[in-house]
């Protein structure tokens, strides 16, 4: 029986244990891991989207989209620290609920960080693009858009970038978070910066009206309103699982998983309301409206040919711009600081792209351990240690992606992905407080029956309130994974033919992991 197929936590932890990455990251590194996926395109980039969506009102989308995050880290840290292995929510519903189940989260989960890699390439591509320009550089409408815009062809910026960073993973795991680390510190300190240039000039009539969309898109409108920017916000907060995702390669995970997770929430949950109050206080953030005075969902053929007008005409608001903070400093009188900032977007936003590879990756890799997916992918490169066939391939399509969406769209499609995940992490973590009570669990999340079940609402309210065309693709994608899941998953599963482990001699095995330091939790 499918739904019988459940793995045992501790046959999940001795398979990890026979074939597993090795452990090199510790509590710094692994906050630097969260804080690096965390802040990138949600602050940078789609601050404008937020704005045409909810307008001032945007500040109550960041506190909404951080809530749901919130208790949905908490659920996170339970599962991870007592299940330190690769995989996040696939492998703890594998655990709980059965291989089915298991399945259709780790297909969500592809959808999660392989589309958000290519938003956050798309996010580069506009502050690159933006450089240039500032610099007397015009690259051709057709080589920086997809065919969404008018005159747009190919995002050639963006493809790249995914592409260069694909390579840059496939190196190794060390290596790159010896980048990431520099790269947040980067990201941190313009954002810093931006905080410490707007809010002295902040006007009180910028916000108002506060709320010009109200909070669902006055009339109904999906996908608009504070809360419907809430959910295409929530983007800005879903590299913190990827903290989880590296559960397998952390020193001490019992207790440095933990910390990464609910840390690096903190330190961005701050960032992003300082800055996003900034922005609005300082050139405001209405959103623009079509002839008959209606809204206009961002990331549209109508809103691109809107914002092609008003920049033609010199008068480009924040929601147009592709550039939001370096916009915002050049629009009060500091374009070298502007500059900077998009610079420093340039410099960091590829860690991000980084960090949403590194998850995608490491799910392949443990789908493929468990022979849901062929073997092959779960290979390990002789010298760089890392899964570089299913890096490879992952970063192609993360380019190919980028290349021909906008950001938006993007976007909302990844969260989807996540809303599914986070959604079976909360079940998960009530169903193993009721079938295995007496394990041990290192991290507890607090007040569990309410914790959990306000994930469950947050994330089921958050899905409803994306763009239709969003919600869509998450039940295709998932008819498409079904399919792939009984063409092959069904029959090469490990646990259907009744192994358990991976045995000693496995020719894939990386050497064995160090072991970690005793828990002091």
């Amino acid at each position: 029986m499918i739904f019988g197929r459940v793995k045992s936590l501790d046959a999940i932890l001795a398979t990890a244990e026979k074939k597993s990455l090795t452990r090199t990251l510790g509590p710094i590194q692994l906050t630097l891991l969260g804080v690096g996926a965390i802040i990138g395109t949600g602050i940078f980039v789609l601050t404008s989207e937020a704005a045409q969506k909810a307008g001032p009102g945007m500040m109550w989308s960041f506190v909404i989209a951080g809530l749901v995050c919130a208790v949905a880290a908490l659920c996170y840290s339970e599962l991870a620290s007592m299940v330190p292995v690769s995989g996040s929510a696939y492998t703890y519903t594998y655990a709980v609920m059965g291989e089915l189940l298991a399945w259709m989260v780790g297909w969500a989960l592809i959808l999660e960080y392989a589309v958000a890699a290519s938003a956050v390439s798309v996010g580069w591509s506009g502050y690159f693009v933006g450089l240039l320009a500032n610099a007397g550089i015009e690259l051709p409408l057709w080589l920086t858009v997809g065919t969404y815009a008018p005159g747009g062809f190919i995002n050639l910026p963006a493809l790249v970038i995914a592409l260069l960073v694909t390579l840059l993973l496939m190196i190794g795991t060390t290596e790159s978070a010896r980048v990431n680390a520099v790269l947040v510190a980067i990201k941190v300190t313009a954002l810093t910066m931006f905080i410490v240039l707007t809010l002295p000039m902040m006007k009180g009539q910028n916000f108002d009206p506060f709320l010009p969309n109200g909070w669902f898109g006055n009339g109904g409108a999906t996908g608009l309103g504070a809360v419907g920017a809430a959910a295409s916000i929530f983007f800005a907060y879903v590299g913190f699982d990827a903290v989880s995702t590296a559960a397998e390669e952390t020193k001490n995970p019992q207790r440095n998983v933990p910390i990464g997770l609910i840390g690096s929430l903190g330190i961005c949950t701050i960032f992003y309301l300082l800055v996003a109050a900034g922005a609005i206080g300082t050139v405001g953030a209405q959103p623009i409206v079509g002839a008959a005075g209606e809204v206009i969902q961002p990331g549209t053929t109508v809103f691109a040919a809107q914002c092609q007008s008003l920049l033609a005409a010199g008068n480009e608001p924040l929601v147009c711009s592709k550039e939001a903070l370096a916009f915002v400093l050049r629009e009060i009188g500091y374009p070298w600081f502007g500059n900077l900032i998009g610079l420093a977007a340039f410099l960091a936003l590829p860690s991000v792209i980084l960090i949403m590879l590194f998850g995608q990756t490491r799910i392949f890799f443990v789908m493929a351990r468990d022979g849901l997916l062929p073997q092959k992918l779960s290979a390990i490169h002789p010298r760089w240690k890392t899964p570089h066939i299913v890096t490879m391939i992952t970063g192609v399509a993360v380019a190919i992606f980028a290349a021909f969406l906008p950001v938006g769209k993007l976007a909302d499609i990844s969260n989807s992905g996540t809303l599914f995940a986070f959604f079976m992490v909360a079940i998960a973590v009530l169903v193993l407080r009721r079938t295995q009570p007496a394990r041990h669990r290192p991290f507890r999340t607090p007040f569990i029956w309410i914790v959990a079940p306000l994930t469950i609402l947050g994330t089921v309210g958050l899905f409803f309130n994306l763009p239709l065309e969003s919600q869509l693709v998450l039940p295709v994608w998932g008819g498409i994974g079904l399919v792939v899941y009984f063409l092959y998953g069904y029959r090469k599963s490990h646990v259907g033919q009744g192994i358990v482990e991976v045995h000693e001699d496995d020719p894939d095995a990386p050497p064995p992991p160090v072991p970690p330091a005793p828990s002091f939790s």
